[in-house]
């Protein structure tokens, strides 16, 4: 497998540049093998680290759930639906919500570390590169944000 396919898919695209292609490591898919019920539609595409499936709905919650069982290890609640695609990097979970806001949330307890306020809906889905987590705003911005630990 060549080395720039990852095994883990933590952000929208697979990596930074938004490859879009992971590794196929059992032949490809075979059947349900859970099913987590979100409490709302579910827009955003789930990011996948360390054992975990991270996914937004419109529950106003961003959802940790185990890849293994299905079963959820924490919720976050924002102040609105989520359809921003998460993004994980190092300890952190990030995520844009219709309440306006890019959250920074701890990835192994759920906990906010940060929150910035963009003033209109964040739909888009972040990146993360070089310490900086850059995402979109429906109100016509771009915001470079340090990341921290």
């Amino acid at each position: 497998m060549p080395d720039d396919i990852p095994i883990e898919w933590p952000l929208y695209g697979a990596t930074p540049s938004r490859a879009g292609r992971g590794a196929d490591t059992d032949g490809g898919p075979s059947g349900n093998e859970w099913r987590f019920e979100a409490g709302g539609p579910v827009f955003s595409s789930p990011a996948v680290a360390d054992g975990t499936v991270y996914v937004g709905s419109y529950d106003t919650h961003l959802h940790a759930i185990d890849a293994e069982d299905g079963t959820e290890r924490w919720r976050f609640g924002t102040g609105d639906w989520v359809n921003s695609s998460p993004a994980v990097a190092g300890n952190n979970v990030y995520v844009g919500s219709n309440d306006g806001s890019l959250y920074a949330v701890d990835s192994a307890e759920g906990t906010e570390r940060w929150q910035v306020e963009t003033g209109d809906p964040v739909y888009s889905s972040p990146a993360v590169r070089d310490g900086t987590v850059y995402v979109g705003s429906h109100d016509g911005c771009v915001y470079a944000t340090p990341v921290s630990e």
